[in-house]
């Protein structure tokens, strides 16, 4: 049986990671208290997010921006999205 967590963006218990996407305590937070689900679907954002913004992970400030932006997005806060993108339709 795989673990839950309790989402902070979904507030509700989901499917969690298998381990911490990143190493630390900021990777540890992560593991306890945001899904796969979310996780996954943050992935997705920040990927469009750098091809769209041409940002390169070389860049402090642009590394710091994502950060900003994952923790928006994780706590389901408004956040930043790529210009122009429309989402399919379900």
């Amino acid at each position: 049986m795989s673990r839950t967590v309790f989402c902070r963006k979904y507030q509700q218990e989901l499917p969690g990671l298998e381990a911490p996407p990143y190493p630390g305590s900021k990777g540890l937070e992560i593991f306890e208290q945001v899904s796969r689900q979310a996780w996954q679907e943050w992935q997705k954002q920040q990927t469009m997010l750098i091809n769209e913004k041409q940002l390169s992970m070389m860049n402090p400030d642009h590394r710091r921006y994502l950060q900003e932006e994952m923790q928006k997005f994780l706590a389901n806060e408004s956040h930043d999205t790529a210009a122009g993108y429309v989402p399919p339709q379900a």
